[in-house]
């Protein structure tokens, strides 16, 4: 396996985390944020992601959200514990990572009968870019909760 080059964040140190129980085993939560992410965050009919390391996707968020082009590639792949991919959003406005390759990470951990999500994002250019993730992956992980229990 050829090794996967990460963006070099040594200048652009924001990062923000957040956490959600959710009360399914971690192999559908994964699966929601790989093979259906458009059940809950993309748009159905954008979505292309190939849930391995490598493997550029693409896709727009939800509409009702506002139409955001969103894109990058796996870094890391482990099926039903981590997803690392680089994470590049914006609308060709100050809104998004402002044109950063930002990564986001999402660890899964069984608790209970549930799964413990661990995000980070990482790789912020501005405190505006940062703390507008930082309010927007809590709800995220909400939404992720709430189509996976309806």
């Amino acid at each position: 396996m050829t090794d996967i080059p990460w963006p070099d964040h040594a200048n652009r140190p924001l990062s923000t985390s957040c956490e959600h129980l959710i009360n399914a085993a971690p192999e559908t939560v994964f699966e929601a944020w790989t093979t259906r992410f458009d059940a809950w965050f993309a748009q159905p009919g954008t979505l292309s992601l190939t849930p391995e390391p490598g493997q550029p996707f693409f896709f727009y968020n939800r509409e009702d959200w506002g139409r955001h082009p969103h894109y990058g590639r796996l870094l890391d792949v482990r099926p039903n514990q981590r997803i690392v991919m680089t994470w590049l959003t914006g609308d060709g406005t100050d809104v998004g990572t402002q044109g950063a390759e930002t990564v986001l990470q999402i660890e899964l951990t069984p608790e209970g009968s549930g799964t413990r999500v661990q995000l980070t994002h990482s790789g912020f250019v501005t405190e505006a870019s940062r703390d507008g993730h930082a309010e927007n992956w809590p709800l995220a992980l909400q939404i992720l909760d709430e189509a996976i229990a309806g």
